[in-house]
C-alpha cells in the first residue's frame, strides 16, 4: 500500500488548488469527492436508491444526480443525511482503497473533506490540512457554489471546527492569501513526503 498523505480542510479552503499543485509534481491525487459522483453516476444501485427515497425530481434532466437538491434535503433533515451517509461511505471506502492500491507514485495524495468527521484520519500516515479563516470560507463558498449566505454557514457549521481539524494535522498550508504562495509550499512537503515514504518502505523491508 502506497504511503497516503490526506489532504483536508473546510469548505472553500483551497483543497483542489493545493490537490492540482501536487498532481502537477507527479503526484497521485485520489479525491473523494470524486469518488462520490461515480458511485452515484446513472445506471449505479446507488442513485436507484437515493431516486427511491427522494424520488425522480431528485435527479436533473439528463438523469444524474442533482447534487445541489439532494444538499439542500440533507442539510433540512438529519435522518436523510444519516440515511445517504450509511448508503455511500461503504462504496466510497471501497473505491478509495482499490485506488490507492493500484497507485504507481511514491506516495498518494487522498482529497477528503470530511476527514476529521468521519474519524477517517486514522487510515492516513500524514495529514495535512488547508487552513483558512471562517470568514474566508464564507466568502468563497457563497461565490464557488452561487449560494445565499445563510446556506454557506449551514454547510460551514455541519462540519468539523476549524480547531478540530488544525488538531490532528502533521502539516498546515494557509490558503487565506494568494494562491502563487501554494506553489512553494507545496513544492517543500512534496519533498518531505517522498523523504518520510521512502523511510516507510525502508522500515517495511527490514
Amino acid at each position: 500500500m502506497a504511503y497516503t498523505v490526506a489532504l483536508t480542510g473546510g469548505v472553500g479552503s483551497g483543497k483542489s488548488t493545493v490537490a492540482d499543485a501536487f498532481a502537477h509534481l507527479g503526484v497521485t491525487v485520489i479525491d473523494a469527492d470524486i469518488i462520490a459522483r461515480q458511485v452515484v453516476e446513472p445506471g449505479t444501485p446507488a442513485l436507484s436508491a437515493i431516486i427511491d427515497r427522494f424520488g425522480s425530481g431528485i435527479c436533473l434532466p439528463d438523469g444524474t444526480l442533482n447534487r445541489r437538491a439532494l444538499r439542500e434535503k440533507i442539510f433540512a433533515r438529519a435522518e436523510d443525511k444519516a440515511w445517504l451517509n450509511a448508503l455511500l461511505h461503504p462504496l466510497i471506502g471501497q473505491q478509495t482503497r482499490q485506488e490507492i492500491a493500484q497507485a504507481t507514485s511514491d506516495y498518494v495524495l487522498w482529497v477528503v473533506p470530511l476527514l476529521v468527521e468521519n474519524q477517517l484520519h486514522k487510515n492516513a500516515d500524514r495529514i495535512l490540512v488547508v487552513d483558512v479563516t471562517p470568514d474566508t470560507q464564507l466568502r468563497r463558498t457563497m461565490l464557488r457554489d452561487n449560494v445565499p449566505r445563510e446556506l454557506a454557514e449551514k454547510m460551514l457549521a455541519a462540519q468539523a471546527s476549524r480547531e478540530a481539524r488544525l488538531a490532528i494535522a502533521d502539516d498546515v498550508i494557509d490558503n487565506n492569501g494568494a494562491p502563487e504562495a501554494i506553489v512553494s509550499d507545496v513544492a517543500r512537503l512534496h519533498q518531505r513526503y517522498l523523504a518520510l515514504a521512502k523511510q516507510a518502505e525502508q522500515q517495511e523491508y527490514e
